[in-house]
């Protein structure tokens, strides 16, 4: 009963008090009935809107993607659940953090037979695809605004030992905790592997998952679907900056500098990035010449509302596959 206990403070209440001390942190006095005149008078929710297909286009690309590398381990989902199964993970994660790889594979099991240990080796070896793809944005943004932080500390007179020494006690135990807690997250990954079937059978599944890359037929393909996801990731993210008059004018370069900010935070384990995403994104506006309230008017109501995307996705994937005919392992593959 104590081990249930504390696993499930771990995986739920421990994500969300993180994500919420920070952000009652970085909002503790901040005036939240200025954002109402803010939504309905200073913000153009036309791009807002314009943002969404690419949000949505981004999970089914995955989705596309994800169908294509379980295609060499004979596994032939049905698209459409592929689909749902990508929505259902990312709405899944809001409430357990990291909980949506696991429930995008239980999904393909539950409706289209697919084997779970296989699955999971297939996101496994995306999620590198995806790090290695990451690293390379950031390591070309880093040198392309190079300038931009050269001009910063310049002009502000600012070093990293300055840095440093002007970091609170307080940053310190945020930065400890963050990284404390993504270490719980790899032990609880790992630990869950064992839930299904034995643990050599898991592991074999997901060895033969990895395997799959080499195996996929077009090439090609999988790499454009892997250019458009995080493609449509960013177009998602970027046209926001066009919603607001204090983040228009800032470039496609403070754009990527944000965005790969943001999505490194997401690593920290709380539901949707929240917190570690606002405080890296705010911090990087600021950089860029946005007052500290008007950087958290923007990152306040980007993620809120792109938050609501992923909800009322996952709700409608859920309501589809209700009325979804389940499947036997063999299955043929659809058109």
């Amino acid at each position: 009963m104590v081990k249930k206990t504390l696993n499930y403070t771990v995986k739920i209440i421990l994500p969300l008090f993180l994500g919420g001390a920070i952000l009652y942190w970085m909002y503790r006095e901040f005036d939240f009935k200025s954002i109402r005149h803010v939504l309905l008078h200073e913000m153009n929710w036309t791009w807002m809107l314009l943002s969404f297909p690419f949000g949505i286009l981004a999970q089914t690309f995955r989705a596309w993607r994800w169908k294509q590398t379980l295609e060499p381990l004979g596994e032939h989902p049905r698209t459409s659940t592929c689909i749902h199964s990508i929505f259902i993970s990312y709405a899944s994660s809001l409430v357990v953090p990291r909980i949506g790889e696991f429930a995008r594979c239980g999904v393909l099991k539950r409706y289209d037979g697919v084997s779970f240990p296989k699955a999971l080796g297939t996101v496994v070896t995306e999620r590198a695809i995806d790090s290695l793809l990451v690293m390379i944005i950031t390591g070309l943004t880093i040198l392309l605004e190079m300038s931009t932080f050269g001009t910063f500390f310049e002009k502000t007179g600012t070093s990293l030992d300055t840095i440093f020494k002007q970091f609170s006690p307080a940053g310190y135990f945020v930065t400890a905790v963050c990284g404390i807690a993504v270490l719980l997250l790899v032990h609880l990954l790992l630990k869950r592997l064992s839930i299904y079937n034995k643990v050599k059978t898991t592991l074999t599944g997901i060895w033969q998952g990895v395997l799959s890359m080499k195996n996929v037929k077009n090439v090609p393909l999988f790499i454009f679907y892997t250019l458009a996801i995080w493609g449509s990731y960013f177009l998602h993210y970027y046209l926001t900056f066009f919603c607001f008059d204090f983040t228009e004018d800032l470039g496609l370069g403070c754009a990527l500098v944000t965005f790969i900010v943001g999505t490194i935070a997401v690593i920290v384990p709380t539901p949707n990035g929240a917190g570690p995403w606002h405080f890296a994104v705010k911090t990087m506006l600021i950089l860029y010449g946005v007052a500290d309230v008007k950087a958290l008017y923007f990152v306040l109501i980007v993620h809120t509302v792109q938050t609501m995307l992923v909800i009322a996705l996952g709700i409608y994937s859920a309501i589809a596959l209700s009325f979804k005919e389940r499947r036997g392992v063999a299955l043929r593959p659809e058109i």
